[in-house]
């Protein structure tokens, strides 16, 4: 008796083999020898060609077809395709580590998840996703890597402060507790406000900011 994964792969063989399908838009799944089809075919007729495919493995106990007939002038907003260009946008952007993350598409809703090691490339990572046409929401389930104490934290943010040539240093006050981070004193613009909050938010570790500054 074969295996789920010798059946999937098996069953994925066979739709390659197939000169009128598409394999690549097609998912397949395997579950105790029952096999289910999903993502979408260009015709009707695909689509009935797949299901044939399937029953021709051996092995394969059940067909559970949850295919959907997309098309080629319709537009491109399908799972896989959504997944795909957010994958393609994360490795065009160097501010995102692709590698440390993973995209789940569902109805056009996005599930991010992995974790990095700053809040940017959390941010970036969100922000990217919603751009891809077809997506309907992102859940952003990325985690920050908690690694530095809390004094190391508040040291790295008033060293950044220090360095910037338009913050007035003395002006800010940093509070660190674990990852949160409280911003509180008094600045002369909102400008010097918000190179604070970004330097608060660029130290590793930091998984939230509450800015108290006071602009006078």
């Amino acid at each position: 008796m074969k295996s789920d994964s010798q059946l999937q792969h098996d069953v994925i063989a066979e739709l390659e083999w197939d000169p009128s399908i598409h394999p690549t838009d097609i998912g397949v799944g395997v579950t105790e020898g029952v096999v289910t089809l999903s993502g979408h075919v260009r015709s009707y007729a695909e689509k009935l060609a797949a299901e044939q495919a399937v029953r021709r493995v051996a092995g394969v106990r059940a067909l559970a077809e949850e295919l959907k007939v997309r098309y080629p002038s319709d537009p491109k907003t399908a799972d896989p395709e959504i997944a795909k260009r957010i994958v393609d946008l994360f490795e065009w952007d160097v501010s995102i580590p692709d590698d440390a993350l993973s995209v789940k598409v569902e109805h056009g809703w996005v599930t991010l998840t992995g974790t990095v090691d700053w809040h940017y490339q959390k941010d970036a990572a969100r922000r990217a996703a919603g751009k891809i046409h077809g997506v309907t929401g992102v859940s952003d389930l990325i985690v920050l890597r908690e690694v530095p104490t809390s004094s190391d934290v508040r040291e790295r943010i008033m060293a950044a402060f220090k360095r910037s040539a338009v913050l007035d240093a003395a002006g800010v006050t940093v509070l660190a507790d674990g990852g949160k981070v409280t911003l509180g004193g008094r600045v002369r613009a909102w400008s010097e406000r918000e190179i604070a909050e970004r330097a608060a938010w660029a130290a590793p570790g930091v998984t939230s900011v509450e800015d108290n500054i006071v602009v006078a």
